[in-house]
């Protein structure tokens, strides 16, 4: 080793690396553990140097052209104490970057915003027990936290900001019951029934925040559950609409003459099989529907589809719908090479007025298909099954039936809703019996005459 010199200034501008040499050290005299570096580019620096628990240990302190001797010795003088205690002054750096890096990301994440979230929320959180959201609920989800302003795609003006665009510039960590409830209190104001289905929204989206592991430590899962903001909500509704059977034969008639002819075989199909709009409206001609052996796939919002028997008056109405060229779905629009039938309310709305009946949704169509149903003598297994509802019992659980055991309940159901609204079918005129026993009269004529 060198021998040790009284390091001053211009000992350190004079100090050369060695040729040959890769580095070489001027060890200082007033404090033995420190050190000038230099190398073969002639980059210089002061370092630490020093023995623990037997081995030798190095460390920079940095270049001689930022620090000053004195201030470079009386660092080189701390890390020997901390030495002389045990402990590698080196190890102590890297744990100090460590907890400065884990407070910067710690500030960051306590910094994300809903809107920083929201995206990735609808991109990777989904229903539990299915692959994804469900395309209407998802486009749902968009259009809560849009900030608006944007042309209206039907009439003038532009979109109104959704409901849920307030707390899109909230931060996760600062999402409390009291921010919850002062959010809700403004939006319902707005609407109360559009503010409480976006609070259901956002307690779901708080609900998978807390699944996820950088984000749990930031949310508060039950932020929209708090027992005050439940009294806020408004009371729950039980739809009851429906057709009544003596209203039907008006309600045919009605349709029978309404202008819009997709639109009018829209609505039969709808009550002829209990289906939910979307899952009737999402029907393509080629794929969904097996002409040859009488079957309807439709998306399920249970399962990822369910499968129906295809009934005779059904098929025949399909039939009927004229096709749009390189437009794939059933109720397709005209003109249109991707879009289909989206909003009936206006034509539905039109068959109820002349038809002199009151208010019925078009879910109201799926109520009445289980009330007719039950009233064709249908189990209420083979209804459930039909309409996708899960099932309501654990026998019906644990003996689904194929589509073929569904058919003649269909058909039951069918010709009670046709008959029963005078509408004819294309069928020769006779009778068979039902799996229960039932007889089912059957149609007489395709459309009313």
């Amino acid at each position: 080793m060198a021998e040790k010199v009284n390091i001053t200034a211009g000992r350190v501008a004079e100090f050369k690396c060695p040729q040959g040499k890769s580095q070489d050290f001027l060890r200082d005299l007033k404090s033995p553990w420190l050190a000038v570096r230099v190398t073969a580019s002639g980059a210089k620096s002061f370092v630490f140097e020093a023995k623990l628990n037997g081995r030798g240990i190095r460390e920079v302190i940095g270049s001689t052209s930022a620090w000053t001797i004195d201030a470079a010795r009386q660092v080189a003088n701390e890390k020997k104490t901390l030495v002389d205690r045990g402990a590698d002054p080196r190890q102590l750096r890297r744990d100090a970057v460590k907890a400065e890096e884990a407070k910067e990301a710690e500030q960051q994440q306590r910094a994300l915003r809903v809107a920083d979230v929201w995206p990735i929320y609808l991109k990777e959180g989904k229903p539990r027990r299915k692959e994804k959201w469900k395309p209407r609920y998802a486009a749902d989800l968009e259009k809560a936290a849009a900030s608006g302003g944007e042309k209206k795609k039907r009439g003038e003006g532009v979109t109104k900001p959704g409901p849920l665009f307030p707390l899109m510039e909230r931060r996760l960590a600062e999402l409390d019951q009291d921010v919850i409830r002062d959010w809700y209190a403004l939006e319902r104001k707005r609407g109360a029934t559009q503010a409480a289905r976006a609070l259901a929204m956002f307690a779901g989206f708080l609900s998978w925040c807390s699944t996820r592991r950088e984000y749990r430590g930031l949310v508060d899962r039950d932020a929209a559950k708090a027992s005050e903001l439940q009294d806020m909500l408004p009371a729950k509704k039980v739809r009851t609409d429906a057709l009544e059977v003596a209203q039907l034969p008006a309600w045919f008639k009605a349709i029978e003459e309404l202008r819009n002819r997709t639109a009018a075989a829209y609505l039969v199909a709808l009550l002829l099989t209990g289906a939910r709009r979307e899952e009737m409206a999402a029907i393509k001609r080629v794929g969904d529907v097996d002409w040859r052996w009488d079957r309807l796939t439709l998306p399920d919002k249970v399962g990822t589809t369910r499968t129906i028997p295809l009934a005779p008056h059904l098929k025949s109405l399909f039939k009927s719908i004229p096709e749009v060229p390189g437009n794939p779905f059933l109720f397709a629009l005209p003109g249109t090479t991707d879009k289909r039938i989206s909003d009936p309310r206006s034509a539905h709305a039109t068959v109820l007025k002349a038809a002199e009946i009151g208010h019925c949704t078009i879910h109201g169509l799926r109520r009445s298909f289980a009330l007719f149903a039950e009233a064709a003598g249908a189990p209420a297994g083979a209804i459930a099954q039909i309409m996708g509802h899960r099932p309501s019992a654990v026998s019906d659980r644990y003996k689904p039936r194929s589509v073929d055991m569904l058919r003649p309940y269909l058909a039951q159901i069918e010709a009670f809703i046709l008959e029963t609204g005078g509408v004819r079918s294309n069928r020769k005129p006779t009778s068979e019996s039902a799996p229960n026993g039932v007889v089912v009269p059957l149609t007489r004529a395709v459309g009313r005459r």
